[in-house]
């Protein structure tokens, strides 16, 4: 870049201190802000050369500090608590209720089962108490949680038709299932959630105290029964479920929901009823 004094001849501008100041505002007014030489420099190169110099001595200085631990993190105030600690409350609860109504309301407030957050209400029981005998199922699907009462989908007018056919109906029979809360999606609940609510059925049958209790479906075959074979080889079957008091005879037979998916074994659960009727009549 030709310098000030080059482009400001003697012979072409008379003051020249004037026509200096007036390019010089013309030079800022375009953004010219610096004054360049002959020779280029690259000004951003030599800044961050006195950035790191300045900064090199605090480097070879400063020792490596150690990254603070994070705090730990707190569990929400309703977060349910771990599957043994759930386990021992659901027992204690269990054994606190001296009736079917003590255990139903103590259900409704029991927090141990992360089931209950995501179901609309508890489904505890339908029918008769004092019926002779009882059934029990797994878990509620959307119609029970719908309507806060176990079997009043498909699969409860099939029960309903099962009963009627052995002469029993929901006022001289009892139900109710393992699992008192419905599972998202209708989903098979976890071997945890089982056994936090195993205790609460456990004490459901020794207050009802019936006759007979039928297992509808493997899964509450295994959980109160504890039978390790498939329900296929499982119903028909008589067991002893003892209650602490006495001892009750109990059948294991096909759930109504699977008897809908495979009608041809309707066949095998009318014999599992027939025994039933013949039980109660002896």
């Amino acid at each position: 870049m030709l310098t000030i004094a080059a482009r400001l001849g003697s012979s072409m501008i008379p003051d020249r201190a004037s026509a200096a100041r007036e390019l010089l505002a013309f030079y800022l007014e375009a953004g010219v802000d610096a004054l360049l030489g002959e020779a280029p420099r690259d000004r951003l190169a030599a800044a961050q050369v006195d950035t790191e110099a300045a900064s090199a001595p605090a480097r070879r200085t400063a020792l490596p500090q150690p990254r603070p631990a994070p705090p730990p993190r707190a569990a929400p105030d309703n977060a349910p608590a771990a599957p043994e600690i759930a386990v021992m409350a659901a027992r204690e609860a269990a054994r606190n209720a001296g009736s079917l109504i003590e255990l139903r309301e103590i259900l409704s407030k029991f927090e141990g089962c992360a089931l209950r957050t995501t179901a609309k209400q508890l489904v505890f029981a339908d029918g008769n108490p004092q019926g002779r005998v009882m059934f029990v199922g797994e878990a509620p699907g959307r119609e029970e949680d719908l309507e806060g009462l176990p079997f009043v989908g498909r699969s409860g007018k099939l029960l309903d038709l099962m009963m009627a056919a052995i002469g029993l109906n929901r006022s001289t029979a009892y139900i109710a299932n393992v699992i008192p809360w419905r599972p998202p999606g209708n989903r098979t609940p976890t071997p945890q959630e089982s056994q936090i609510c195993l205790p609460f059925i456990q004490r459901q049958i020794e207050l009802a105290d019936p006759d007979v209790l039928v297992c509808l479906g493997g899964p509450a075959a295994a959980a109160l029964l504890g039978a390790k074979e498939g329900i296929k080889r499982t119903r028909g079957r008589w067991f002893t479920y003892a209650t602490g008091t006495r001892d009750i005879r109990a059948l294991a037979t096909f759930h109504p929901a699977y008897l809908l998916r495979s009608p041809l074994e309707k066949r095998f659960a009318w014999r599992d009823f027939l025994a039933i009727k013949k039980a109660l009549e002896s």
